[in-house]
C-alpha cells in the first residue's frame, strides 16, 4: 500500500478533479460554514436586539390599549403587527445565516453539485464500511476533534470569564437598565471569543481536509498518461483513420488526373499533373507526387491518354511549391504558358498522348 502511495506523485488532471467533484470528494470543512454564520449573526444581533426591544414595547402597549377597549378588529391588528415585526428580526438572520453558508462553501473549493452522490448506492449499507468509517482515521480525527473544540472553548470561555466576572459582582447595586446592558455586553464579548477561537480551529480542519483530499487525488505517472491516452484517442487508431484519410486523398487525386491538360515529370521521381481553364484564373495542380506516387500518377496518365512532358527543373519547382488544388504562382507562369502551348501544338497534330522530351525545354531553367 505505501508503495502503491509513494507513485502517485503526479498532480490530478483537469478531468480527474471534475470526476471528483461530481462525487462530492471536495476539501469542505462544515465548521467553517457554521462559525462564520454564528460570527455574521453576532454582528448583527445587538441592532435586532434593539429593534426588537422597541417592537416589544410597542407591542405592550399596543395589548395594553386592546385590553382597555376589546375589539377584534384592534386585536387582529395586534396580532398582525406582531408578526410583522417578529419576521423583520427573523428574516434577516435566516437571510445572512444562508448568504455566509453559501459564501463560505464557495471559498472551500466552490459550489459543486456532487450528482454521483445523488444516486442511491446500496453498499453504503455494508456494515463492513460502516465499521470502518466508525473506527477509522476519519473517525478518530473527528473524536480529536471534538475533545480539542471543548478543551479550547473551555479554555476562551474560562479566560473572558475570569476577566469579566469582577466586573459583573461590581453591578449588584446598579439600576437594571445598566445591568442588563453590562450583562449583555459582556455576554457577547463571551460569545465572539468562542467564535474567533472555533474559527482558527475551523481553519485548521479545513487545511487537514484539504491535505488528506489532495494526497487521495494524486496521480502516479502512469494514470496521467492512461488518461492521456483515452481523451486523445488511441494512437494506433488515430493513425490507421490518418491512414485511411490519406488513401482517400489519394485516390480522389488520382482520379482527377483524367482531366488534366498535362503531366509534368521528372521524368521518374516526380510527376505533376496541371489543368488550365480558360477565365478561371492560373492553371491549377490537380495531383503531385514522388517516387511510387509519381509512377502511378505516369501510369493514370497512359491509361486516360494524357500528355507527360519531361522538363525537370519545372517538375521539381512545381512539386516543392504547390499543393493539390493551389493554382501555380507567378513566378512560374511562363515556364507553364510554354509547356502548355507546346501540348497544344501536340494536340492540333494529334500527337499528343504519351511521353514527351522537346528539344526547346531540355536546358531550360523556370
Amino acid at each position: 500500500m505505501a508503495s502503491g502511495d509513494s507513485d502517485k506523485t503526479e498532480k490530478p488532471t483537469p478531468k480527474k478533479l471534475r470526476e471528483a467533484r461530481k462525487e462530492g470528494n471536495i476539501a469542505r470543512s462544515q465548521d467553517v460554514s457554521a462559525w462564520l454564520g454564528l460570527l455574521a449573526i453576532s454582528a448583527i444581533v445587538p441592532a435586532l436586539g434593539r429593534k426588537a426591544a422597541v417592537d416589544l414595547q410597542s407591542l405592550l402597549v399596543g395589548a395594553m390599549a386592546v385590553m382597555k377597549d376589546p375589539t377584534s378588529d384592534r386585536a387582529v391588528r395586534l396580532l398582525g403587527d406582531g408578526l410583522h415585526d417578529s419576521l423583520m428580526i427573523w428574516l434577516p438572520l435566516g437571510g445572512l445565516t444562508v448568504l455566509v453558508a453559501v459564501a463560505a462553501t464557495g471559498m472551500q473549493g466552490g459550489l459543486h453539485i456532487a450528482s454521483k452522490r445523488i444516486k442511491p448506492k446500496f453498499s453504503n449499507l455494508s456494515l463492513i464500511k460502516g465499521a470502518k468509517r466508525l473506527f477509522g482515521l476519519m473517525a478518530m480525527w473527528e473524536a480529536v476533534k471534538i475533545l480539542v473544540k471543548t478543551a479550547v472553548l473551555g479554555i476562551v470561555l474560562w479566560a473572558v470569564i475570569s476577566r469579566i466576572a469582577p466586573e459583573l459582582v461590581g453591578l449588584a447595586a446598579a439600576p437594571l437598565g445598566a445591568t442588563l446592558s453590562t450583562t449583555g455586553s459582556a455576554v457577547l464579548t463571551l460569545v465572539r471569543a468562542s467564535i474567533v477561537a472555533g474559527l482558527v480551529m475551523a481553519v485548521a480542519d479545513y487545511l487537514v481536509q484539504k491535505r488528506r483530499v489532495d494526497k487521495q487525488l494524486r496521480m502516479s505517472k502512469h494514470e496521467v498518461k492512461r488518461e492521456m491516452k483515452q481523451s486523445e484517442g488511441d494512437p494506433l487508431l488515430k493513425g490507421a483513420i490518418r491512414s485511411r484519410q490519406m488513401a482517400m486523398s489519394r485516390n480522389r487525386m488520382m482520379a482527377d488526373i483524367a482531366q488534366a491538360d498535362v503531366v509534368v515529370v521528372n521524368p521518374t521521381h516526380v510527376a505533376v499533373a496541371l489543368r488550365y481553364e480558360p477565365g478561371k484564373g492560373a492553371p491549377r495542380v490537380l495531383a503531385k507526387g514522388a517516387g511510387a506516387v509519381a509512377a502511378a500518377i505516369r501510369e493514370r496518365a497512359t491509361e486516360h491518354r494524357v500528355p507527360m512532358v519531361e522538363d525537370i527543373p519545372l517538375a521539381r519547382a512545381l512539386h516543392a511549391a504547390c499543393e493539390i488544388g493551389q493554382e501555380v504562382p507567378a513566378e512560374l507562369y511562363g515556364a507553364v504558358a510554354q509547356v502548355l502551348a507546346f501540348v497544344m501544338s501536340l494536340r492540333s497534330r494529334g500527337a499528343a498522348a504519351g511521353l514527351h522530351r522537346p528539344p526547346s525545354l531540355t536546358n531550360r531553367r523556370p
